[in-house]
């Protein structure tokens, strides 16, 4: 039973994070935006709960399966959990496919794109759609049949299948097949005139006598898997070797996990549907019935068509105008950085012209001597992982830490590892036992009379593509507190390192938890006075909520931006009556994790860096934040708050109750399309 006692203290993990993926919905089911935006947010909400069923909603199964009693902070059992769950993504799907069918779909066909059933085409384009089947879709499908000789074919993970009936004409004997959908094929297929789309299950159930050559088709149903794919690593030893081994083993391990949920058609027969749950070793609660499309991740490929009139207005990052070029000549970024710290805010501000620049010059650069980089998550073409190996071309200490444990960006990782090894980059995979998450770099440079160490610390991933739809900020300095403590969380990172104590920087495991409730106590000693702001992707940390809810207590002022998860209760006298959470949801991903305490008449401290209000963040990763102490970039961070706090157009709140609901749009800020501006405008003005 629940714990009626830590209910009304926390909201349960998982199902916060529903909400969150209720909020993209909301987006998708708005009609006042661009109607490809909201394909493309339908598609953003459906791959997001693809990887929730594949971790999340796997791990609570898993801990019914073994008979797990431990409650979640908020009281409730594994069982109790799960069952909320899913009576939230049921309803989440009936949303969806309403959105889809009766609002997105019309409007996309009144555009001139149109969904196109197979069956309501005229002969000329069922000629074609005949042509394209045979040329490019034939080849690559293969059909498996189930009977004594051959057993249930394997099931792969979040594979969309057709499950076909087919019965011999001569013996009358009925049989249950089973088509893939390839996953290597666009999901839709196009028409000549570019403006019409039919899915491909569609197009290939049209051909299914040519797969089945002598045999009638007695029915054709659509059905999709999601299997267990978190991976998980007993990491005891720190043998490096082992470890790469271990994830090559569990991402094979990934394909073959257990389902973790069952999508199929309406209209699938109870004798298939028995047949698809007891060969796959489900259960009949892993069953979606889903009265719609199944995969409207595949709405992506049709977001990025070219018709600019159905999309947000285009926007182009700009260049911050200390790095902007004079005559046309780009200046030298380590004296720009020498002249004074520098904040740069993605996407607004160009990721290209600044963290890749930075980079770039330093692997170019004679007087460089050394880099050390984190990867976490990259792209598959990186600009900033050419210049590393350029840089190791050109003789230059480069160390690379690679974290080989980034849930889903595994393969890529373990594939740059091998490419940097290759050209003599010092690859390294962090500290056994625990995930490195920190977003730094240090270059080293020998500027003749002393060594200077350049150091960058950012909230988001050396990214270019979500560099320019996720929101985040980075700190280059020269500070050398700042480049000492870098020195030492590589050292760290790389060797034999102790380390503990730093000079500036917050670190975790050891030392991020211990300085923020400092903080936090800290403003809970000035009661009234006292101030906190904190923007992060998830607060879920019982030990940080409860400070938060001491310091609200004691007075004083608390304003969270939480984009997604949040298990904080706000709002409740007695409780936290003096905190307010919001939440932003628009064109960007809200990805920065900025801390600010104190008041404009006390002294401000403000921190910026990679970790969320989770215990995974503070207990086993590696984790840094960094103090922002330039008065000019503190401003820039007050800036981006305040604007955040004023938001009434994309801002959600949330309420004691747990629901959340819209901000009352009493302004008509925009924060994204504020920040826009402000970015414009800052690159026009004199330095």
């Amino acid at each position: 039973m629940t714990d009626k006692g830590a209910a009304d203290r926390f909201f349960n993990r998982e199902l916060s994070w529903l909400e969150f993926n209720s909020r993209v919905l909301a987006l998708a089911e708005n009609a006042q935006l661009p109607v490809l935006e909201r394909a493309r947010f339908l598609a953003i909400w459906a791959s997001n709960l693809d990887e929730f069923f594949q971790v999340r909603v796997s791990g609570l199964q898993g801990q019914v399966a073994r008979g797990t009693r431990v409650p979640s902070p908020d009281g409730r059992q594994p069982a109790e959990v799960l069952a909320a769950v899913s009576e939230a993504a049921h309803e989440q799907y009936e949303r969806a496919t309403k959105a889809f069918i009766t609002d997105v779909a019309p409007r996309l066909a009144a555009a001139g794109i149109g969904f196109s059933d197979y069956s309501g085409l005229d002969d000329e384009d069922r000629q074609y759609m005949d042509v394209q089947f045979r040329e490019r879709v034939y080849p690559v499908v293969t059909p498996l049949a189930v009977d004594p000789s051959h057993p249930f074919p394997y099931i792969s993970n979040l594979s969309l299948n057709l499950a076909v009936v087919v019965r011999n004409p001569e013996t009358h004997v009925t049989r249950f097949a089973r088509v893939k959908v390839p996953p290597i094929l666009p999901r839709f297929v196009v028409l000549p005139d570019g403006e019409r789309f039919v899915p491909l299950e569609q197009v290939i159930a049209a051909h299914l006598g040519e797969l089945f050559p002598g045999m009638e088709i007695v029915a054709h149903h659509t059905f999709r898997v999601t299997r267990n794919s978190d991976i998980e690593i007993d990491q005891e030893d720190d043998d490096v070797g082992d470890l790469l081994l271990t994830i090559e083993s569990e991402l094979t391990r990934r394909r073959f996990g257990a389902v973790a949920r069952l999508e199929v058609a309406p209209d699938l027969p109870d004798d298939i549907l028995d047949l698809l749950v007891r060969e796959m070793g489900a259960k009949p609660e892993d069953v979606y019935r889903v009265d719609g499309p199944l995969d409207l991740g595949g709405l992506a490929a049709l977001a990025n068509l070219n018709h600019p009139d159905l999309k947000y207005e285009p926007y182009s990052p700009v260049v911050p105008a200390r790095l902007a070029p004079i005559e046309g000549v780009l200046p030298d970024i380590f004296a720009v950085i020498r002249e004074g710290d520098l904040l740069v805010h993605h996407p607004y501000d160009s990721f290209t012209n600044s963290t890749e620049a930075f980079l770039h010059q330093a692997a170019r650069d004679p007087k460089v001597l050394a880099i050390k980089q984190t990867l976490y998550r990259t792209s598959r073409d990186s600009p900033i992982m050419g210049s590393l190996i350029h840089a190791a071309n050109e003789g230059k200490q480069v160390v690379v830490l690679v974290e080989l444990q980034a849930r889903f960006d595994e393969e890529r990782n373990i594939e740059w590892a091998q490419r940097l090894e290759d050209v003599g980059v010092h690859v390294v995979y962090g500290v056994a036992g625990l995930k490195t998450h920190t977003k730094i770099s240090l270059v080293v440079r020998d500027e003749g009379e002393a060594i200077t160490r350049y150091a960058h610390i950012g909230t988001g991933n050396y990214n270019e593509t979500t560099a320019r739809i996720y929101e985040d900020v980075g700190l280059f300095t020269t500070d050398p507190g700042i480049g000492a403590d870098l020195s030492d969380l590589f050292n760290f990172l790389t060797g034999y390192s102790r380390q503990r104590n730093y000079r500036r920087m917050a670190v975790a495991p050891d030392g991020l938890r211990s300085r923020l409730l400092e903080l936090i106590e800290a403003e809970a000693a000035a009661g009234r006075d006292g101030v906190i702001t904190m923007k992060m992707n998830s607060l879920v940390d019982p030990g940080m909520i409860e400070a938060l809810y001491a310091a609200s207590e004691a007075g004083v002022r608390i304003d969270l931006i939480v984009r997604g998860i949040c298990c904080l209760v706000p709002g409740v006298p007695g409780l936290s009556s003096n905190i307010a959470v919001r939440s932003i949801v628009g064109r960007y991903l809200e990805h920065s994790r900025i801390y600010r305490f104190g008041s404009r008449s006390r002294a401000r401290t403000y921190l910026i860096g990679s970790a969320d209000l989770m215990p995974r963040n503070l207990d086993h990763r590696v984790e840094a934040l960094v103090p922002v102490d330039d008065p000019s970039l503190q401003f820039r961070i007050d800036e981006i708050l305040e604007v955040l706090l004023a938001d009434d157009e994309l801002a959600w709140s949330l309420n004691p109750d747990g629901g959340w609901v819209r901000v009352p749009d009493e302004l008509g800020i925009n924060s994204h399309a504020t920040l826009q501006g402000l970015a414009h405008a800052r690159s026009k003005a004199l330095v």
